[in-house]
């Protein structure tokens, strides 16, 4: 996946490079390529709640997430103790990963034209879900959507938030930034 940056070009950035800004350009009235609204960053999280009496589970995420993205994720600790849910302070609650650049342009080019094809019954991402800075974020109930996730060898399905920052200031440019990358939006 991780490969000399110079040699190749990742196809969604070639994409927006050659292609969305020119087209942003002209749809908002820019003059000046820089002020194109781009992808800054992806966060993706995994919430595992019964991770704080079992290992193993912490330990599959991690080795699983890592799969998906091709970056070693970081497992996150609980703030607080929260006693009906059986977590203390500090405890590991779950694991996230931060992707910049051509990893995450690869994998938001996986995400859109591999595994959301795979999601059943799927109808398309719901267009509201902006934070009103130009920040998108959205939630997979299964992460055996990814190719590389052998089901076969999976214990536990996990579900995962994707966030998606941009250096949109209104969320319509964001929304047509997204779209124009391929993101299945419902009508």
């Amino acid at each position: 996946m991780q490969g000399s940056d110079s040699v190749k070009m990742v196809r969604l950035k070639d994409k927006y490079t050659n292609v969305i800004v020119p087209a942003m350009m002209e749809r908002f009235q820019r003059s000046n390529k820089l002020q194109v609204p781009q992808l800054k960053k992806i966060v993706i999280n995994m919430g595992l709640g019964q991770a704080s009496q079992d290992n193993k589970i912490i330990e599959d995420a991690i080795k699983e997430l890592s799969l998906i993205v091709g970056q070693r994720p970081v497992a996150t600790r609980a703030k607080k103790a929260i006693a009906n849910f059986k977590v203390r302070k500090g405890s590991i609650v779950g694991c996230k990963v931060t992707l910049r650049k051509n990893i995450m342009y690869e994998f938001l080019d996986r995400l859109i034209s591999v595994a959301m094809p795979r999601i059943k019954d799927f109808r398309g991402l719901s267009p509201l879900s902006f934070d009103g800075q130009g920040n998108y974020a959205f939630g997979l109930v299964e992460h055996t959507i990814f190719p590389e996730i052998d089901v076969d060898k999976v214990n536990m399905i996990k579900g995962m938030d994707i966030i998606m920052h941009t250096s949109a200031e209104k969320d319509e440019e964001a929304r047509e930034l997204l779209k124009m990358f391929g993101m299945p939006f419902r009508k």
